[in-house]
């Protein structure tokens, strides 16, 4: 009988065989851990998305009228800013009661129903915080400054605050109860110059209006009336306005029938797009 010889392999080749085998057994080893990270990574990478997410989800959706009383040399700023916030928050409405700062503050005092007080002068909102009326402390959001309005042409000649103290000038003046009626009255004190007005009006709207309707050859109102009013007058300034200019302080009220809605509104009006609009109207910077 034949005998078969069975080749063996050498020592070597079975150290290299053994070798190659465990290195194919690490690497599947490897790709297991690798595939169950890879899946640790996209859960909680998966959860970070969904925690970003719900962070920046948009606040609830607002609703509603926003009341504001507002002094009448915010009306056409404010008007404005209104039609912005209405656009952005579909199914709001913002509502507008402009006058005499003194007489909105004393209907809000009465109870009549408000969101929002933006008065021109810290005098007027004081009435308001006293009676405790506001929630939380006023933001002064603007100032304003007064010039003297005139017929177009300035056909008077009016240079200064004095030259409204000639005889036979007809001027009007903002009631001294008003922000721009005291302002007016700071200006005129600190000039040493009294002045008898042929009206005193009780708004600064109702003033510029003397102007316009030629009622009155002049009238001390805000820059930004002037402005606002376009060629229907013309605007003189006076040194003496610089010491007589007003803070502008808005407010949350206390009984806001809307005041999540009146918070947005306020935020708008103070923010960077709020000032800029306010700047462009002739307001100065808080």
């Amino acid at each position: 009988m034949t005998t078969r010889s069975v080749s063996r392999p050498r020592p070597g080749a079975r150290r290299t065989i053994g070798l190659v085998g465990g290195l194919a057994l690490a690497a599947v080893a490897l790709t297991a851990c690798s595939s169950g990270d890879s899946g640790d990574s996209a859960t909680a990478s998966g959860s970070a998305t969904a925690s970003g997410s719900g962070s920046g989800s948009s606040a609830e959706k607002l609703s509603g009228t926003v009341t504001v009383f507002a002094a009448a040399s915010l009306k056409e700023s404010f008007t404005s800013l209104g039609k912005t916030f209405e656009k952005e928050h579909p199914g709001t409405k913002v509502s507008f009661n402009f006058g005499g700062s003194d007489s909105l503050a004393a209907s809000i005092t009465s109870g009549a129903p408000a969101d929002v007080f933006a008065a021109a002068s810290p005098k007027t909102m004081k009435t308001v915080t006293d009676a405790k009326a506001a929630k939380g402390a006023p933001a002064t959001f603007v100032r304003n400054q007064l010039e003297i309005a005139t017929l177009p042409g300035n056909p008077k000649k009016i240079a200064t605050l004095k030259d409204l103290t000639r005889s036979g000038l007809k001027v009007a003046l903002c009631a001294k109860e008003v922000p721009c009626g005291s302002a007016a009255q700071t200006a005129l004190d600190g000039a040493g110059l009294k002045l008898t007005p042929v009206s005193y009006e009780q708004d600064v709207k109702g003033a510029l209006t003397k102007v316009e309707l030629k009622e009155v050859d002049a009238s001390v109102v805000y820059r930004t009336d002037v402005k606002a009013a376009g060629g229907k007058v013309e605007g003189v300034e006076f040194p003496e306005s610089k010491k007589a200019i007003n803070d502008y302080p808005i407010a949350l009220l206390k009984n806001a029938p809307n005041a999540e809605a009146a918070t947005a509104f306020i935020d708008l009006v103070t923010s960077a797009r709020g000032q800029k609009a306010l700047g462009q109207a002739g307001f100065l910077k808080p």
